[in-house]
């Protein structure tokens, strides 16, 4: 089992780079930066974990800078999305950016994708907020299309382009893995409709630990006629507690992922050595 660190990368953190190379030195698998391209000050969606919103939600760097930073700093950690939020995005210019990001890495890319809580962002967007399931399949459909096509062309309901020619197409084949965030079952049947993974916070308020929940995922993936191991599942919401870890992998959890403050390294590099004795018990 690997284990990943994200961060919400803003200007009093740490940096991607300064980050990614600690992470690489201490045997984490992996990198992830969340997204918000703003908060719309209307806020008339309710923060899922509830309370305020934290200030790092309003702070937050792009994704694709940041973790192209932290490839650059690194030759082994895999970088990714946790989560982009597909539905705010223009899918052709974001499968650039993902095939850019899948080059420039060497094939370290690991496409989160997601499709949003706060009405007032997505909508601001252009997207009406009960569309954004849809809008989100079809837009990452186009993009395997144009990942894996010389002359892609899709044509939906939200999505529509003619017969192009796009490149650099990505390193991995024939895409970078599109992991699923979301929660069960709603999330885990769009994994196992259209992702290479599903992505779920350990705890939601339908559930206390989404491990528990594993066996039902995989009777959905037989009944979906989909191979268990090619739509692995990563737990967001890494515990320091060695027996919930040894759980998590002896039920087949492919990574955990424990989510950082945005803080600088002297808070953030004792928390790391903690991490990696850790690993070394459960790998």
């Amino acid at each position: 089992m690997h284990l990943g660190a994200a961060m919400f990368f803003t200007d009093y953190s740490m940096s991607p780079g300064d980050l990614a190379r600690a992470l690489e030195e201490r045997g984490f698998e992996s990198l992830w930066a969340p997204e918000h391209s703003h908060i719309p000050l209307s806020r008339k969606s309710p923060f899922p974990s509830g309370g305020e919103l934290p200030k790092k939600y309003y702070d937050a760097m792009d994704p694709f800078v940041t973790l192209t930073g932290a490839a650059a700093a690194t030759s082994r950690l895999k970088v990714g999305t946790g989560i982009c939020l597909v539905v705010q995005r223009d899918p052709i210019q974001t499968a650039k950016l993902v095939a850019s990001i899948d080059q420039v890495s060497g094939g370290r890319f690991l496409f989160g994708v997601g499709n949003g809580w706060n009405s007032d962002e997505i909508e601001n967007h252009g997207t009406p907020f009960k569309a954004r399931h849809k809008v989100a399949r079809e837009r990452i459909e186009a993009m395997k299309v144009i990942w894996t096509k010389a002359t892609p062309e899709y044509h939906g309901e939200f999505v529509n382009f003619d017969p192009m020619m796009t490149w650099p197409k990505p390193a991995q084949k024939p895409h970078p893995p599109i992991l699923v965030g979301g929660a069960f079952p709603y999330a885990a049947r769009r994994a196992l409709r259209y992702g290479d993974g599903w992505m779920p916070h350990r705890v939601r308020p339908d559930y206390a630990n989404v491990r528990d929940l594993l066996p039902k995922f995989l009777q959905m993936a037989a009944e979906a006629e989909r191979d268990p191991a090619t739509v692995p599942v990563t737990i967001w919401g890494a515990t320091e507690d060695q027996d919930v870890l040894k759980r998590d992998r002896d039920a087949g959890v492919v990574r955990v992922v424990v989510s950082l403050e945005s803080a600088k390294a002297d808070v953030i590099l004792p928390q790391l050595d903690r991490w990696a004795k850790l690993l070394q018990s459960v790998a």
